[in-house]
């Protein structure tokens, strides 16, 4: 019995599955594909972005440094990756430090990835440093080719519909096969052997065909048994279904397996290179931080050897038969000389703190007098219409204990600010005791500082303006630096300004008080002052003369006076002192500025008078008082101790420098010391074989052979080691000292120095060794 091929019942169901099983793995082609679309979509984004993470630290380095050279490398190694077409780094002040770019890759296959990804995408970061995420430096941009991410996306795009058109054309095949040897084939034949049998069995009896299956396997079936090929069929049904979910359950498996494996390998590769790359960024920073102590130590001792020699000679210079003139002119080239130094210890601390190397006493010191003598000696610096005034509240508990040194810098860069932009009124600082410390204000009259510019001018080498260093000079450092000797003590700089009328400066430092206040000194008498009622003067003797006792009575300069009743008169107004001396005999205290003396022949008709010297110290207006009412105590003053003169000692001078002999020689000439003279460390050596020393000043760097090497090589005789040897350096830093000491050196001082410095250091040694 042969029934046609389009009406077995194994050619429907093969046609009804295939077409399910295409349907079926055709969705879950697209919804693999979609899946992988979203996925490398978002890898596109997480890719740049670590990327941009990466270059976020290196890149905001070199905007911080403007270096335009690692710029350049930078972005060029930031074009190594496949995606990136364009890489640009553009400073805060939207300056281009570097920029590359190449063409984007061709292929025909790119206006589809172009559709499904975009062409191409942007990515942009600001840059800031760590410390200061706040503050900009700059931005990182890149530019990315999306089709470098598509490429690989249509491939395996692609690969997933020809795999599963593949997978149901073979399932196709085999359930056609299945079928044909499971179903038609033995029905066929159990049909056959049921038509073969006779027929006219009475037993036989035909069986009515099922609906709408009269000439199909089905109806063969029924006919010749009716439940029992509907159990099998139905049985053989179920357990191809088992199957068919069983394969699509492990084809899934597998595809998320390669998945993960693939990402996981993706991760690792990232890795390496973010390792990679942080090493690189490692090894540039160490090496930038060694150039960089280089540099400073490079620095310190150029600058330092010939200020050595000209602060050197000008103190010597200074103790030689000179007139008043030249005393004053030599007095004040030393004093610049100082501030340059004061300058270069400037940039070395800020080099210190940047390091985070710098240190900080706790020792006791007289903040009063600390104020008041740097006030004195910044006084020169002061225009001839300014008015500079020291106001210490009486009281105040002057010994306390921090850091001299450091709270000596915050006054001195507050007060030099503070001088230089005010060319006519008062500059004040004020002293007053807090709750938790001290308080110290420096207020002025000058020129302000505009509200966009206050935050700029605390950061190192900035200034309100551009103009600013071409009409009043500075380098911007002064401010910078004295925020952070604030912060390194635990106080606090804030400012109060407004532009055109003046600023005010005010630090809050906790420096814990050592002793009780002095019990102020009881004077009786009347004191007039005679000076503008807005005066820094008025001011100041308002707040002492009546803790010290007296009466005190204020006169403006401009008004007219009939009668004088007091015992002493006090002004800053040289004008009207002849006027006054008509009407009274009383002892005048005048108060003028540095430089603003009255020559003798205008002195002598004004007498009794004495001249002090603005700023007025407390100590200065006491004793003058004192002598002007006649209560001066009885003291017994101990003259400050010298160092011996004749201490018939021989010392080694060790250096190369020419100016630098000549100062140190005469300084020890006229310490009473017999000195030897050594240009480098092998003549050092040579002297030493041949006379007997008590000490040796050893510079550090010379030529044929430094200081190190010579120190190295004289301890290494036994007949040198109580030999005291102090080393002369103009390098600064803070390693400097340890450097000498591993070298065998007993001591350590810095250039340029001082006299009494040299003298300290000789007392010290030369009496260890008697």
């Amino acid at each position: 019995m042969d029934i046609a091929l389009t009406q077995r019942l194994s050619f429907k169901q093969a046609s009804l599955t295939v077409l399910v099983a295409f349907i079926l793995g055709t969705a879950l082609s697209v919804f693999q594909v979609g899946t992988d679309y979203a996925s490398e979509d978002a890898s596109i984004d997480r890719e740049i972005n670590a990327l941009m993470e990466i270059s976020h630290n290196p890149a905001a380095r070199i905007a911080y440094n403007i270096d335009a050279e690692l710029a350049q490398e930078l972005v060029l190694g930031l074009l190594r990756s496949p995606a990136v077409i364009s890489a640009q780094i553009i400073d805060n002040n939207q300056l281009n430090l570097a920029s590359v770019s190449r063409p984007a890759m061709q292929s025909p296959y790119r206006l589809l990835s172009d559709f499904i990804f975009g062409e191409r995408r942007h990515f942009e970061t600001a840059l800031f440093v760590s410390h200061s995420p706040a503050e900009s430096l700059g931005t990182l941009s890149l530019e990315v080719d999306t089709y470098a991410f598509g490429s690989h996306f249509l491939r395996r795009s692609l690969l997933t519909f020809v795999t599963g058109f593949a997978r149901s054309l073979l399932l196709s095949l085999i359930l056609l096969v299945l079928f044909y040897f499971m179903l038609t084939k033995p029905l066929t034949g159990f049909i056959r052997a049921l038509s073969e049998r006779d027929l006219r069995n009475p037993k036989h009896t035909n069986l009515p065909y099922p609906p709408k299956h009269e000439r199909d396997e089905i109806g063969v079936l029924v006919d010749v048994t009716n439940r029992q090929l509907t159990s099998i069929a139905s049985e053989i049904e179920q357990r191809q279904n088992a199957e068919e979910r069983l394969t699509r359950y492990l084809a899934e498996l597998e595809n998320s397996v390669s998945a993960r494996t693939e990402q996981l390998e993706t991760a690792n590769r990232n890795l390496l290179d973010a390792n990679r790359e942080l090493e690189a960024a490692k090894r540039i920073a160490l090496d930038m931080a060694q150039a960089r102590s280089a540099f400073l130590a490079n620095m310190s001792h150029e600058i330092r050897t010939p200020l050595n020699g000209l602060l050197g000679m000008l103190a010597l210079s200074m103790d030689g038969p000179l007139d008043n003139e030249q005393r004053q002119q030599l007095s004040i080239a030393h004093d610049s000389g100082k501030v340059l130094v004061d300058l270069l210890n400037d940039i070395l601390d800020l080099s210190k703190f940047e390091a985070g190397q710098l240190e900080l006493e706790h020792i006791p010191f007289d903040i009063g007098a600390l104020v008041e003598e740097t006030a004195t000696l910044l006084s020169q610096n002061a225009a001839h219409d300014v008015e500079l005034t020291c106001l210490i509240d009486p009281r105040l508990h002057n010994r306390r204990l921090g850091d001299p040194t450091r709270v000596r810098q915050v006054v001195s860069n507050l007060l030099s600010n503070a001088l230089k932009f005010t060319r006519t009124g008062r500059v004040d600082i004020y002293v007053a005791a807090r709750a938790c410390g001290v308080r110290i204000i420096v207020r002025d009259t000058g020129i302000g500082i505009a509200e966009d510019a206050q935050v700029r001018i605390f950061h190192p080498f900035s200034q309100a303006e551009v103009g600013i260093t071409r009409q009043f000079g500075g380098t911007g450092l002064g401010l910078a630096l004295t925020r952070r000797l604030c912060e390194a003590m635990h106080g606090t700089l804030s400012l109060d300004t407004k532009e055109g009328i003046g600023s005010s400066f005010c630090v809050d430092l906790p420096l814990p008080s050592q002793s009780s206040p002095a019990q102020p000194p009881q004077l009786h008498g009347r004191i007039i002052g005679l000076s503008s009622a807005s005066s820094g003067l008025s001011e100041q003797l308002a707040s002492l003369l009546p803790s010290w006792g007296l009466h005190y009575q204020h006169l403006n300069a401009d008004a007219a006076v009939d009668t004088l009743e007091g015992d002493v008169l006090i002004s800053d107004c040289p004008q009207r002192l002849h006027e006054l001396r008509a009407l009274t005999r009383l002892p005048i205290l005048l108060v003028s500025a540095y430089g603003n003396f009255l020559s003798h022949e205008q002195v002598q008709p004004l007498a009794p008078i004495e001249q002090l010297a603005r700023p007025l110290s407390r100590q200065a207006l006491l004793l003058a008082v004192r002598r002007a009412l006649g209560q001066v105590e009885a003291e017994t003053a101990t003259p400050p101790s010298e160092p011996p003169r004749n201490r018939q000692a021989r010392v080694l001078l060790v250096e190369d420098n020419a100016v630098n002999q000549l100062v140190a020689k005469g300084m020890l000439g006229k310490l009473g010391c017999d000195v030897l003279l050594a240009k480098h460390g092998a003549e050092a050596l040579n002297l030493l074989e041949i006379h007997a020393v008590d000490l040796v000043l050893m510079d550090c760097n010379m030529p044929i052979m430094d200081g190190y090497e010579a120190t190295r090589r004289i301890r290494q005789k036994p007949e040198f080691a109580g030999l005291p040897i102090i080393a002369l350096t103009a390098n600064a830093l803070s390693d400097e000292r340890e450097r000498c000491r591993v070298a065998g050196m007993d001591d350590y001082l810095a250039k340029p120095f001082r006299k009494n410095e040299l003298a300290a250091l000789l007392n010290q040694w030369l009496d260890k060794t008697n």
